[in-house]
Formats: structure tokens, C-alpha cells, sequence
């Protein structure tokens, strides 16, 4: 069921509800702002299928001061963040029994633990589960818009993505570029504002990156088990 093209009668009694959270951020001259809020809600859109759940329209807006530096980037910061994830846990909880945030960025993965952690202790029965695509073998993990996240948008939205193979990204060590990640100075780290390289990527590597990742959701929402994180433990 979903919340963006059925109207109230169709919602059941006490469902459990999935809200994709995203972001509008700069990811590179060849994927749109919109990549997070994308990969996010195709996670949810199959989860809920798969288990009968309430799908919310996905969240737009995420915590993105470390890409503040590239024009068109919107971020709402985390206090801005924790208070929505707040509100929706009160409001949905009025009529569902369980909610579960679907995060695609992972800048927000902070704010909405301990916002998570926070709604538990009012007694909510709410978790949350960040995208975390398991890298096929002989791949180089890669932080943002590299050859995961541009597979992803070939299969979810080609028509978005450009050219991409002369793309040059900063592929050295995420934890060396920290310091300026954390100040808001991604730029100053990759001029194109890609952590990785998207060479290689496909639409047929981001359909098998996007089953695994619902298929993981999938199984950790039907145990439902949830950490001291408030995140959903897998089996």
C-alpha cells in the first residue's frame, strides 16, 4: 500500500510503515541531486512488496553540510533532520504499530540513530536501516557517485546519467579526507565532488546491487530485531 496513490480507506489496521529519507546533494557532473532519495525509496518500494508493509513518500532533504560547497546542493542539517524523524515517529504512531526509515544517505545515519534511539525510549517500536549495497568481488568500494552509486542510477534512471569515463574523482582513502569532510570541504578534497571512480559501472552490476539490498531489508524487517543502535539486526 502506498501512502502517494491510494487514499485512507486502503490503509490496513496497525501496519508497519516505511519512510525513505534521501537528500538533495551535488553527486558529480554525471548523477542528479537526487540519487539518495532514489536508491532509498527503490529499497523501500521492494521491501514494502515484499512485506505487505505502508510505503511513505521518500524524504528529499537530508544532512549534507559536507557538500554545501557545490551550487544546487539543499541540506536542512541535522537538528532540522532529528525533528522530522521525531514528528513522523509521533504522528505514524498514532495508527501504526512499527516504523522503519530506509536511509540512502549516509550523512544522515547519526542524526536518525539517535533520533531512533530517542523515539524507543518514548516507546515507539521504530527502527532504521541504512542502503548499504554489498560490492561484487574485484570491485573497489567507493564512498560517492563512484561505480556503485552510477550502476545504481543505470538501472533505476539511465536517462539521468551522463557520460561518466573521463570523470576524475579523489580514489584515495576515505578516512584520509575526513578532516574535510567533517568542515564541509568536500570540494577542496574532489573538485568534481566524486569519493571514488565510476568507471566500470552498469546497469546490469546496479540491478544486482538493488535486489541485494532489498533482499537484505527484506529479511532483517520479517525478523525485526533491533540493536542498541535502533537498527535492524540481520539474520
Amino acid at each position: 500500500m502506498r501512502l502517494d496513490e491510494q487514499p485512507w480507506p486502503d490503509v490496513p489496521e496497525r501496519p508497519l510503515v516505511i519512510v525513505p529519507l534521501g537528500s538533495t546533494e551535488q553527486h558529480g557532473p554525471h548523477l542528479p541531486f537526487t540519487v539518495d532519495a532514489l536508491v532509498a525509496a527503490a529499497v523501500a518500494v521492494g521491501a514494502a512488496d515484499a512485506t505487505d508493509a505502508v510505503l511513505a513518500p521518500a524524504m528529499p532533504y537530508g544532512s549534507s553540510g559536507e557538500h554545501q560547497g557545490f551550487p544546487g546542493t539543499l541540506s536542512i542539517g541535522g537538528e532540522a533532520l532529528a525533528a522530522v524523524v521525531v514528528e513522523l515517529v509521533r504522528s505514524a504512531g498514532t495508527w501504526a504499530r512499527s516504523i522503519l526509515f530506509v536511509s540512502g544517505h549516509g550523512g544522515n545515519a547519526v542524526t536518525v540513530r539517535d533520533a531512533v534511539i530517542r523515539m524507543r525510549g518514548e516507546g515507539h517500536d521504530v527502527a532504521w536501516l541504512p542502503c548499504r549495497p554489498s560490492v561484487p568481488p574485484g570491485v573497489v568500494p567507493d564512498a560517492h557517485a563512484g561505480r556503485i552509486e552510477t550502476s545504481l542510477l543505470l538501472h533505476l534512471a539511465p536517462a539521468a546519467v551522463r557520460p561518466h569515463d573521463d570523470v576524475d574523482g579523489h580514489r584515495g582513502a576515505l578516512a584520509d579526507a575526513m578532516p574535510e569532510l567533517r568542515d564541509g570541504r568536500l570540494r577542496q578534497v574532489s573538485p568534481s565532488g566524486v569519493l571514488g571512480d565510476p568507471r566500470g559501472a552498469s546497469a546490469q552490476e546496479g540491478s544486482a546491487l538493488l535486489a541485494g539490498m532489498i533482499a537484505d531489508a527484506t529479511a532483517r524487517i520479517r525478523l525485526w530485531r533491533v540493536d542498541g543502535d535502533g537498527l535492524l539486526e540481520a539474520l
